[in-house]
């Protein structure tokens, strides 16, 4: 008979992830069961993605008669989807109180979960989680009352999602060189201009920022507007849709360029106060992308170690051949570290909500944007590796396997670049606080850790960031020296963050039965190098970013 290889399937995803149960059992025990039924529903919705694969959003510009309707049409998977996400709270579930502060907990559980079967309708919740939580610190309570509910709502029917309009032309992250337009006039104000990349377009409402006329250039002329995006027929209010983007991955994302003709829009807070406006969307949005992140590295070893037990090469399992299970023993460290430092980002913006303290704050400061740069590069690198560990049926699209990788790729860039975000980790630790914060989140998870194949992790903790801390203190008086240092500087405070709440939890698995794999991670995560910081020659750099003339080389002659 003919050879088939058997492809990987999934077993229950709670069941079978092995961070997730004892992190539920150390912080919201009475929710194990639960997210157990869950694990299964991300069982069946694979199921259901991979049969969906090739359907992605088309743009439907004019109707049979001629006229413009702009409608976007997507895949039937992504309509289910949103019913699954009202009713399992995949938004919802963060606000409501009955877990208080670790409510935040348990809604990223769910997300963690579900979200990777669900062709990334992740990023339409994350922006409406964004959405819900920049109109509730707004103190607008007008808005508040119209759209929050909708926007918390457990109920399919009333549920709405919300977009995020920031990049232009102009720019992505510099959000200073924003032209859109606001008007004000007899009937409200007007948006005017284009939006040259905006997520989930079928949304409901969206955020977006636009300069009022009158007000100055860059950032601080800015203001925040909701706009709501079609009226009582359906039809777009001053909308033109001009293209879907086509993407890399997240292809099911209905990601569209926008023009703004006169779009009625209302103003949420000062007309000059768009940027700060804006800063509990961040918090939120670049927690969802660690969460993401996390959950595609979980899907993507998910599939690759049980294909390891299916396959067969040279007379032996995968599993069975030493560099194999090395591999993903590597990757699977990587993993439980980013794992604890992303669900620590949700433990905090949950505290934060809920009237943690100064300290923090301070800490949040530090620890979300580095959370985010961190743990999205280490997804790309981990689900580039799980495929590549399926072999070539990693390679090839109908095996579902690729879009891993593809829609992992988005991490790194959407909310902040790893640069930029580095250097927003030097603007959080100016402001003083930011590095003594972290130092006491490493004690804490660290000073507890009391058996003894722990010690050789904890201290490399410790050294790395005394390394860091005294890198910061010698580069503050050279910028350039600073910006040019400042990711490997961020990914050394990832990195070392990653790995103190790592040994804090394998110390508290050890001591509550879950056994000793996260231990196990923790070592072989520290193995793999936690402090980045090196000095690079600025001349070096010159030499190898500028072409070979203005370096001042030759070309070799030829005859």
């Amino acid at each position: 008979m003919p050879f088939f290889q058997e492809p990987p399937r999934l077993s229950n995803q709670f069941d079978a992830d092995p961070m997730l149960p004892s992190w539920i059992a150390r912080h919201i025990p009475g929710e194990a069961a639960a997210l157990r039924e869950l694990g299964d529903v991300a069982v069946e919705y694979y199921g259901k993605q991979l049969l969906d694969r090739e359907n992605e959003p088309v743009l439907v510009q004019w109707d049979a008669w001629g006229q413009r309707i702009d409608r976007i049409e997507v895949s039937p998977l992504w309509r289910e989807a949103q019913a699954l996400a009202a009713r399992t709270g995949m938004v919802a579930a963060g606000y409501e109180p009955r877990l208080g502060a670790q409510a935040r907990t348990l809604q990223f559980a769910i997300v963690h979960l579900l979200g990777p079967s669900l062709d990334v309708y992740s990023c339409p919740l994350a922006m409406t989680d964004g959405a819900a939580r920049t109109l509730l610190a707004s103190g607008n309570q007008a808005l508040i009352d119209r759209y929050v509910p909708r926007l918390l709502s457990r109920d399919p029917a009333v549920m709405w999602t919300s977009g995020q309009w920031m990049t232009e032309r102009t720019g992505g992250s510099d959000v200073s060189q924003t032209e859109t337009v606001a008007k004000q006039t007899a009937d409200g104000w007007r948006l005017y201009g284009t939006k040259w990349f905006t997520s989930a377009t079928t949304a409901e409402m969206a955020l977006t920022l636009a300069r009022p006329e009158g007000n100055p250039d860059g950032s601080r002329g800015l203001a925040l507007f909701l706009v709501e995006l079609r009226d009582d027929h359906g039809r777009l209010r001053n909308i033109t849709v001009n293209r879907l983007k086509d993407k890399l991955g997240t292809r099911k994302v209905p990601t569209a360029e926008l023009t703004l003709d006169g779009a009625p829009a209302t103003l949420v807070g000062a007309a000059g106060e768009g940027v700060r406006a804006i800063t509990p969307m961040l918090s939120v949005t670049r927690t969802w992308n660690a969460i993401s992140a996390v959950s595609g590295m979980r899907r993507g070893l998910a599939l690759a170690g049980d294909f390891a037990t299916r396959r067969k090469a040279f007379g032996a399992l995968l599993v069975d051949k030493p560099l194999h299970a090395d591999t993903l023993a590597m990757l699977e460290a990587e993993y439980a570290a980013a794992f604890c430092l992303a669900f620590r980002s949700a433990e905090l913006i949950g505290a934060l909500e809920h009237g943690a303290g100064d300290d923090q704050d301070r800490l949040s400061r530090v620890l979300v944007p580095i959370a985010k740069l961190t743990t999205a590069k280490q997804a790309v690198a981990v689900t580039s590796e799980a495929i590549e560990a399926c072999g070539g049926a990693g390679y090839v699209e109908d095996t579902g396997l690729p879009r891993i990788l593809a829609d992992a790729q988005v991490l790194p860039i959407w909310e902040g670049t790893t640069n930029v975000l580095s250097l927003d980790t030097l603007r959080a630790l100016a402001k003083g606080g930011g590095l003594e914060a972290l130092g006491v989140e490493l004690e804490r998870n660290l000073a507890g850790a009391t058996d003894a194949g722990l010690a050789r992790p904890a201290e490399a903790a410790r050294a790395a960031l005394r390394h860091a801390g005294a890198w910061i203190a010698e580069s503050l008086a050279q910028p350039d020296r600073l910006e040019a240092g400042a990711r490997r500087f961020a990914l050394t405070l990832g990195r070392t963050l990653e790995l103190a709440l790592l040994v804090g939890h394998a110390q508290w698995c050890l001591d509550h039965g879950f056994g000793g794999r996260t231990a196990a991670a923790a070592r072989r995560f520290a193995s793999h190098g936690v402090d980045l910081i090196v000095e690079a020659s600025r001349e070096d750099t010159a030499l190898l970013v500028q072409g070979p003339a203005s370096a001042g080389s030759t070309l070799p002659q030829t005859k």
